[in-house]
């Protein structure tokens, strides 16, 4: 670095003008100073006013002042004291550069006098500059086999300054290879050159670092320096050479593609471009080509396709390293690939079965497969599995071959369809495995035959109902498939009271619809039981059978029937005597009716309808029974009249009516005496009344002869459709007629148990009627009862016929089950009341018939006369002990029990457990069923 310039002090300035003053020559007119640079601003240059001879405030009077050529003015005159002094700081080498002297010239005008005086003012240069070199740092070259005694040219250094304050001299700092020399130019200008004192060596020291210094004359001495950098330019002296002659790496070969394997390392002392080294394959096959890939600047490896240890377990390259200078070197390398588990078994099927029928033996080969894994050593061990819920297994055959067997019987019914999954592991870490599907479909065999979902089935149908009506709808399922599980239904070939049972009803063979094929009567057909058959479409077919009850309900289609008092067949009316001494409660007589109906269609209530004294006698609302309500009077009339009403409680109700008379005396003789002196009185009502009479009558014998004239065309219908019936084949076989439902073969039913007796009165001739032997023999007339469909007499020729198939309807329910003494009948005495509530004596009806019975049998003998017995009229044995009612039909099976919805149907022979001797149609109630 260069020291600060010089400053100089204010004694040495004014001695230094002293001196150059004493120098200015006055008388030329050339005024001469001489100043050092860099002066402050007001320094004093000299005493102009002095040196012109002026006084100094002459200067003023005379206007002098300083004149400039064009430039800057450097110097200014002070008015007062006629002194020159620097108007600002002055810089030799700003305005004379390198020239010697340097003289700045200018002018002062005395104005006055019209006269101007040259003032020469010369700058003398002091040392206030360094030398400088123009680069801080110079770089120079030089080749490392540069001969000795090379001269290497440096730049030069300048200084501002001239004289002695210029550039002087140069020095190079101590090296040992390098020497300073300095050359004077003709301009003066001094130029230092570098001398090779030793021969250099790139390889040892590339760079030598030298320091040279400029230094001038001043006082003190100024210097500069500059840093040079000598560079050692390279020769290929030297070949490439590898680190290892032969590199070895081991990678897996599940590297990904682009990883680095290995990076060679080559050296080559030379710089530049000897020094730069090229990496390349030598004679590679297109193997290594393709797989890897060489940096050629950086030397590293590389892959390009990924490594696969089962095709190539090692590879083999050479890689050479070349310089610029075509100087090389070569190594060897090798890849070695270390197997990883990455191959999953791969399964692949030989033979396959994708169906198998249900039926196969065990052991039967489903499909053939074999196994490989492209791993080695235990990445390559597999072993092979499937799920062990199933039936099947694995069995192992040749070399990697696998059966597929099954292991027990087949059920498609149970599992149609199998997914077996095959799944093959190897032993590597971690493992690979592999699953294969195989879809086994199990072939339908006709080894189920249909079932039905309950053991039996039963269903119930209203009587009365119409032809062809749907009854009940069963369905049998079969679990196997197609043709293996179509249904069709079909009737057991099967016989009813001798009458083939697809007459009764029929079955859709699709759909298993039951239907019926007439209307069924519930009076002569309570119950049906069949089998239905449900067979599949198989080969051969497969058939189940189930058993099916179909129960006839009973309707309110049955009148009320009066079985006593019967009606006479001459026309007369039947008269019951009372005794004018009887009590209030005194039984009169008993109306005795039955309905052929069941359950609340049978269960009657009696009431009385009309009587002659209303207040007189009263009737028990369910025992029928005819009481005297009050006392007898003397003013009662002899011959009373009573129409008493028997109403069922169906829905809609049906009734009958039967008119009663009774005499009102102590003894027959009374009776005919009484009956002898009665006149015939006119009744104020009669001719009203007997007008009303005649029009019902008239009106009800129309409605009765358009409903007969009706009835007649529809059972000609019908009987001409049961002809064509029966013609086609397709008839239904007769069945026997019976006068009620549950009455078979009745032949008698009351003996004759009075006498006639005629008397004339006033010409007038009364009867007293009771019952007559020609007509005790029988019920009611076989005209009279019979109301059975004409065109069904003949399918009920057989009725009385066993079937061993067929059984007695049982009761819907137990709920009815009760003691002896509690079983209701038609209508009893015992415990009776007029409320509404059920008797609970069911023989009452019996031991009246019995009574009733016997008293006619002693008429019949002779043993009782018309007179027998004051006041009895041969009745003493009417509720006698000893009849029984075994030809009297049995109505107990059509028992109603209030309160309950059972119908008791058992007849007396199941109670007693014996077969009735009256049958009602149904004579096939098998032994079986009454265990039931």
């Amino acid at each position: 670095m260069a020291s600060p310039p010089r400053r100089w002090g204010c004694g040495e300035l004014l001695l230094l003008c002293a001196f150059l003053g004493t120098l200015c020559d006055t008388g030329s007119g050339q005024i001469r100073y001489s100043v050092p640079e860099e002066l402050e601003k007001g320094s004093f240059v000299g005493n102009v006013a002095k040196d012109l001879g002026l006084e100094p405030e002459e200067l003023v009077e005379r206007g002098v002042r300083v004149v400039t050529k064009g430039r800057t003015q450097l110097f200014s005159l002070k008015a007062r004291t006629g002194s020159l002094v620097t108007a600002d700081r002055i810089d030799r080498e700003e305005l004379c550069a390198q020239s010697a002297p340097c003289l700045v010239s200018f002018n002062i005008l005395v104005e006055n006098k019209m006269k101007i005086y040259g003032v020469e003012v010369e700058i003398i240069d002091i040392n206030d500059n360094f030398p400088r070199f123009r680069d801080e740092e110079l770089k120079v070259k030089v080749n490392e086999n540069a001969a000795v005694g090379t001269r290497l040219v440096l730049p030069f250094a300048r200084d501002a300054d001239v004289g002695a304050n210029s550039l002087q001299s140069y020095q190079l700092s101590a090296n040992l290879h390098f020497s300073l020399d300095v050359i004077s130019g003709t301009d003066g200008q001094k130029y230092p050159e570098l001398v090779l004192e030793q021969p250099l060596d790139r390889e040892k020291e590339a760079v030598h670092d030298l320091l040279l210094t400029a230094l001038d004359g001043g006082d003190p001495v100024l210097s500069g320096t500059t840093h040079i950098r000598v560079a050692v330019l390279d020769a290929n002296d030297n070949a490439p050479l590898f680190t290892q002659s032969e590199y070895r790496v081991s990678v897996p070969e599940s590297i990904p593609v682009g990883t680095r394997l290995l990076t060679l390392t080559a050296t080559d002392p030379d710089e530049g471009i000897n020094g730069k080294l090229t990496y390349s394959f030598r004679n590679e096959d297109d193997r290594i080509s393709e797989t890897f890939q060489l940096d050629s600047n950086l030397g590293e490896i590389s892959t390009t396709q990924s490594l696969d240890y089962e095709e190539s377990r090692f590879y083999l390259m050479e890689v050479v390293a070349q310089d610029g200078g075509a100087l090389l070197a070569s190594a060897k390398v090798l890849v070695s690939v270390q197997d990883v588990n990455d191959n999953a078994p791969k399964v692949t099927l030989t033979s396959l079965t994708s169906s198998l029928s249900e039926d196969c033996p065990p052991g039967t080969v489903i499909a053939l497969f074999s196994v490989h894994d492209g791993d080695s050593g235990e990445n390559g061990e597999i072993a092979c599995s499937i799920p062990r819920n199933l039936p099947f297994k694995l069995e192992k055959s040749v070399d990697n071959y696998y059966h597929l067997l099954t292991t027990e019987a087949l059920d498609r019914e149970e599992i149609s369809d199998y997914n077996i999954t095959i799944t093959v592991i190897d032993h590597g870490t971690p493992p690979l495995s592999t699953e294969n599907h195989i879809s086994l479909k199990v072939a339908d065999v006709n080894d189920n035959p249909p079932a039905f979902p309950h053991a039996s089935y039963s269903t119930s149908l209203p009587e009365n109902n119409p032809r062809g009506i749907s009854i009940f709808s069963m369905t049998a399922f079969d679990p196997d498939s197609g043709d293996n599980a179509r249904v069709t239904y079909s009737l057991v070939k099967d016989t009813f009271q001798g009458v083939p049972l697809s007459s009764y009803v029929s079955i859709n063979s699709d759909t298993g619809v039951l239907y019926a094929l007439q209307s069924f009567d519930y009076e002569q057909l309570r119950d049906l039981q069949m089998w239905v058959t449900a067979s599949d479409s198989g080969n051969p077919p497969l058939s189940s059978n189930v058993s099916l009850s179909l129960f006839v309900l009973d309707q309110n289609d049955n009148v009320p029937e009066i079985l006593y008092p019967a009606l006479p067949t001459d026309g007369s009316t039947g008269v019951e005597l009372a005794p004018r001494s009887a009590e209030p409660g005194y039984l009169v007589t008993k109306v005795v009716a039955v309905d052929r109906d069941s359950g609340q269609n049978a269960w009657l209530s009696y009431r009385l309808l009309k009587a002659s004294d209303p207040g007189l006698f009263s009737v028990g609302l369910h025992t029928g029974e005819v009481r005297t309500a009050r006392a007898l009077l003397d003013r009662d009339s002899l011959k009373q009249s009573l129409v008493v009403a028997v109403q069922d409680h169906g829905q809609p109700p049906l009734s009958a009516t039967v008119t009663l008379t009774v005499a009102v005396a102590d003894s027959i003789p009374e009776v005919l005496a009484d009956l002898g002196s009665i006149k015939t009185a006119a009744d104020p009502y009669d001719s009203g009344l007997t007008l009303y009479l005649v029009v019902a009558v008239a009106s009800v014998s129309c409605v009765f002869l358009a409903f007969v004239i009706v009835l007649l065309a529809l059972r000609l219908r019908r009987w001409h459709k049961s002809r064509l019936l029966q013609a086609s084949g397709g008839g239904l076989a007769g069945l026997p007629a019976s006068h009620f439902v549950g009455v078979d073969g009745v032949r008698a039913f009351l003996q004759t148990y009075s006498h006639e007796v005629s008397l004339t009165a006033d010409s007038r001739k009364s009867h007293l009627i009771f019952p007559q032997p020609n007509y005790a023999d029988t019920l009611i007339s076989e005209e009279s009862c019979e109301k059975s469909d004409p065109l069904l007499i003949s399918d009920k020729v057989n009725a009385s016929k066993k079937e061993p198939g067929v059984v007695q309807q049982a009761p819907p329910n137990t709920d009815w089950r009760f003691s002896q003494a509690q079983r209701p009948g038609t209508s009893g005495s015992q415990n009776g009341d007029d409320t509404g509530t059920w008797p609970n004596n069911q023989f009452d009806t019996e031991m009246l018939q019995a009574m009733i019975l016997a008293s006619a049998s002693e008429a019949a003998d002779g043993s009782s006369t018309l007179g027998g017995g004051a006041g009895t009229m041969g009745l003493s044995a009417r509720y006698g002990p000893q009849f029984t009612l075994q030809h009297v039909p049995d109505y107990r099976q059509n028992v109603y029990i209030p309160g309950s919805n059972a119908t008791l149907t058992n007849a007396a022979g199941k109670r007693d457990g014996k077969t009735p001797a009256g049958g009602n149609g149904n004579k096939k109630k098998s032994g079986k069923k009454e265990k039931k």
